[in-house]
């Protein structure tokens, strides 16, 4: 059996609390094991001791590790988490809860960036159907309706793809 991923997220600060936040959005999640910085390599991390290096937590399946790393590095759109989502209302549920706090303006296609800077797509599953459709007419006005939202729509993007 291959190994399994883990995601490694990296915060300045915020990890645990990060961590809360997508295990309260996400209904198959926990939380897991925390690790704590120390004494050991102070004088390089900087951290106190006793606060918060890692905190391990699982949503839907998928493992993380959120690390409280500094503001060396920060989240940017070439990496994004994928929702694939079976229904408007869980688009409309992960939308809601993982846009809240994040900036509007980096909301298009599907795509939001949440409070902490990640980057995901809320994608409903039918639109990777509709967007590998032999008729290629078909999955281009998908594509054109797609371009126009910021939260997708099914029954708009329905509509594009049974359009005559």
């Amino acid at each position: 059996m291959p190994t399994p991923f883990n995601i490694c997220l990296w915060f300045d600060h915020q990890a645990e609390d990060a961590a809360h936040f997508y295990t309260a959005i996400f209904k198959d999640s926990r939380l897991g094991r925390i690790s704590r910085y120390g004494e050991a390599g102070k004088e390089i991390h900087g951290k106190p001791p006793g606060s918060v290096m890692t905190i391990e937590f699982e949503l839907n399946g998928t493992h993380f590790t959120a690390l409280n790393g500094g503001p060396l590095f920060q989240f940017n759109e070439a990496i994004s988490l994928q929702v694939m989502c079976d229904s408007q209302a869980e688009v409309d549920h992960y939308w809601k809860h993982l846009s809240a706090g994040g900036p509007p303006e980096a909301q298009q296609c599907g795509w939001l960036k949440d409070r902490y800077g990640l980057s995901w797509q809320i994608v409903p599953k039918v639109l990777t159907e509709m967007m590998h459709d032999a008729d290629h007419a078909r999955s281009q006005r998908v594509m054109a309706a797609m371009m126009h939202m910021q939260k997708l729509d099914i029954a708009a993007l329905q509509r594009a793809f049974d359009q005559p």
